[in-house]
């Protein structure tokens, strides 16, 4: 279980640390941007590695739910799922200041449009709802330390992000981020935006589609396998 805690630290650590604090323009600084992005990008693949297989060979006894979970939970991961799916889809393939090497794009004309009517930082926020899916129906202590770690670095990393790219941005990042939202649908209900599902496209709904039933057949074959002694 040690080695677990350890990748869960190195992950949140790579993200918080390196990545949204003021250690980054240091580094960038000697480095150079391009350099920098490839060496984090190496990293956190790594990361995500040693998680997997730290999460695969934790001990019997890490694995055993501490709760059980009611039928109404699985219903609601069941829909829960093909929502942060396409909100992972959609954050992977949609144009979005908040991404890395498009902060220019914050005035592109009709920017704000599909998954950033929802939330400005779809991808992260897919993350984020498919890990409390997963720590709402495993609620075994080696799941609580996975999901928790990729919690609360997706969550963080939507602040991280507003805050480093109002401090590059200035002025020039108001506009974007008072006609959207942080938190999913708020600028929606709050009369901002409004939900145009055509917007998004037959391709990331597809994908989304593809991605989540594939996930639903995987997993029993991979629960074997990470449970296997």
């Amino acid at each position: 279980m040690i080695n677990l805690i350890g990748a869960s630290a190195f992950f949140i650590l790579l993200h918080r640390l390196l990545s949204g604090s003021s250690l980054r323009a240091v580094i960038v600084a000697r480095t150079g941007e391009r350099w920098f992005r490839a060496a984090f990008a190496l990293a956190s693949l790594m990361g995500v590695v040693w998680l997997s297989l730290a999460y695969a060979g934790t001990p019997a006894t890490w694995r055993q739910q501490l709760w059980g979970v009611p039928a109404f939970v699985w219903y609601a991961q069941f829909f829960l799922q093909p929502l942060a799916c396409l909100l992972v889809v959609a954050g992977l393939t949609s144009p979005n200041p908040g991404t890395v090497g498009q902060e220019e794009r914050v005035e592109w004309p009709g920017v704000v449009q599909g998954a950033l009517r929802v939330t400005r930082h779809p991808f992260l926020w897919g993350i984020a709802l498919l890990s409390v899916g997963h720590l709402a129906t495993v609620p075994a202590p080696r799941s609580l330390l996975l999901f928790g770690t990729l919690l609360v670095v997706a969550l963080t990393g939507t602040v991280s992000i507003d805050v480093k790219r109002r401090a590059r941005l200035g002025a020039r990042w108001t506009p974007f981020a008072t006609t959207t939202s942080n938190i999913p649908f708020a600028a929606i209900l709050d009369g901002r935006q409004r939900l145009q599902l055509r917007e998004l496209g037959a391709k990331p709904l597809v994908l989304a589609a593809v991605l989540s039933m594939v996930s639903w057949l995987a997993h029993p074959a991979a629960w074997r396998l990470a449970n296997v002694d």
